[in-house]
C-alpha cells in the first residue's frame, strides 16, 4: 500500500495533468503508472523527475535498451520491487530477450558476490586501475 493516494486525473493538479499527459505521449499510451501518480502530490518533483528521466533514458550516447539493464541493476541492488519489475518491463518492450535478461541476472549475481568478497577481504585497488 501508499504512503499516499495514488491520484487519479481529475484528483491531481494543473501541473501533475501536464505532465501525465507528457508521459502519454511521449510513452505513446493512455497509462500512467503509480510511481508518477504517487509523485504527483509534489508538482514541482513530479516535473523535475519527469523532466530529467526523460532526457536520461532516450537516445545518447548509451543505447536506450543498455540504461534499461542498467536501471534493472540499480535496482536491485537498492532493493527497488517497484523500478526492477518497471524496468524489466521497460526493457522487454525496447528488445531485451530472455536470454538477456538470464545474462543480466547472473551479472548482477556475480558483481554482488565479487563486490562482497572484494570487501571483506579489503584488496587494495591496483594501481593500474587507479589510473584509469
Amino acid at each position: 500500500m501508499a504512503t499516499v493516494p495514488l491520484l487519479s486525473d481529475e484528483e491531481a493538479g494543473p501541473r501533475a495533468r501536464a505532465v501525465f499527459e507528457a508521459i502519454r505521449e511521449a510513452r505513446g499510451t493512455d497509462y500512467v503508472n503509480n510511481f508518477w501518480r504517487a509523485l504527483a502530490h509534489d508538482e514541482a518533483a513530479l516535473e523535475e523527475t519527469w523532466a530529467r528521466l526523460s532526457r536520461l533514458m532516450g537516445p545518447g550516447a548509451l543505447d536506450p535498451l543498455v540504461k534499461e539493464l542498467i536501471y534493472i541493476a540499480v535496482s536491485t541492488a537498492n532493493g527497488c520491487s517497484y523500478c526492477v519489475h518497471s524496468h524489466t518491463a521497460a526493457a522487454k518492450a525496447k528488445g531485451m530477450t530472455p536470454e538477456m535478461h538470464a545474462e543480466l541476472v547472473a551479472t548482477i549475481a556475480m558483481a554482488n558476490q565479487t563486490n562482497a568478497q572484494v570487501t571483506a577481504l579489503q584488496v587494495p585497488v591496483d594501481d593500474r586501475f587507479d589510473e584509469a
